[in-house]
């Protein structure tokens, strides 16, 4: 092994030799171009100077660039946003239903966006102070507003800078496009970040104290029949994912929801592929069957 790179007993000394290699290798052979650079870290895997966490999360960097707003976005039907006018009790249903932490609040439309009203920041105002004369515009906090063409790259810088946690896209006119949190940012570089919907691996069906299922859609309609007492009918499919997006007859997007069997099914985690998790509600018998 060539001098300088030993392996150190700490931490430190082989996160050093790590970058020495790594900055050694890729000057020997420059890179021409983003594809050339990406291949040449690929190699550099394969003989083992880089992990393949490592490498992944080098390649989300270079693919950050070159992704805009619009790329990402939650779009602008599928935001779910609270009028400035809405009375406190009625701001609690729906941060309960949805489990979201951020709310755009809107004015005299839905493109009006005054502010983001954190739920962190009402339940504290019920809590220390009740909510008799209560005004929404109190414990708002500033919009970051940005273009649907911002790139990630620099939208991640702004909300380092800004400390803000979700920017509003808006379209060409200055109405509600979209909406892009750091997390969906972040999510480009390292991959899936865990939330509260995540547990075992072996438990593919999740109760909850509100009477819902968080449910994977890779759970096989056998087992989640027989969890639920359901009577989902399996037909040519395997998974209710699959069943799911059946239903929509399109790979839905998160937030989007669908009644059918007796059961509500509203999409918590999807790419553009196929659906990765849901939450299922049960239905009275008012419910009615969408799709």
């Amino acid at each position: 092994m060539p001098d300088g790179e030993a392996n150190s007993s700490n931490g430190a000394g082989e996160s050093v030799s790590w970058r020495d290699r790594l900055r050694r290798l890729v000057t020997q052979v420059e890179p021409r171009s983003r594809d050339e650079l990406v291949d040449h870290l690929r190699r550099s895997q394969s003989v083992g100077l880089l992990d393949a966490d490592a490498l992944s999360m080098i390649e989300g960097v270079l693919h950050v660039s070159e992704l805009q707003a619009r790329d990402i976005m939650i779009p602008r039907s599928q935001v779910t946003t609270v009028a400035r006018d809405t009375a406190p009790h009625d701001l609690l249903p729906t941060i309960v239903r949805t489990g979201y932490s951020r709310f755009p609040v809107t004015g005299e439309s839905k493109d009006d966006v005054i502010g983001i009203l954190l739920a962190k920041d009402l339940l504290r105002l019920f809590y220390e102070e009740g909510h008799n004369g209560f005004r929404l515009r109190e414990v708002l906090r500033p919009v970051l507003f940005i273009p649907e063409s911002k790139r990630l790259d620099a939208l991640l810088k702004q909300f380092r800078e800004s400390r803000n946690h979700m920017s509003v896209v808006v379209d060409e006119y200055g109405g509600l496009a979209g909406i892009v949190t750091i997390e969906d940012v972040i999510e480009q570089i390292v991959g899936e970040i865990d939330d509260e919907h995540d547990f075992d691996e072996d438990a593919p069906i999740l109760a909850r104290d509100d009477g819902s299922w968080i449910v994977k859609a890779v759970t096989p309609i056998e087992a989640f029949n027989e969890a639920l007492s359901a009577g989902l009918k399996e037909d040519d499919l395997d998974t209710v994912g699959g069943l799911v997006a059946q239903r929509f007859g399109h790979v839905p997007c998160r937030g989007e929801r669908i009644v059918f069997a007796g059961f509500e099914f509203r999409v918590l985690r999807a790419d553009q592929r196929r659906i990765h998790l849901l939450r299922v509600m049960p239905v009275g018998s008012e419910g009615h069957e969408d799709g």
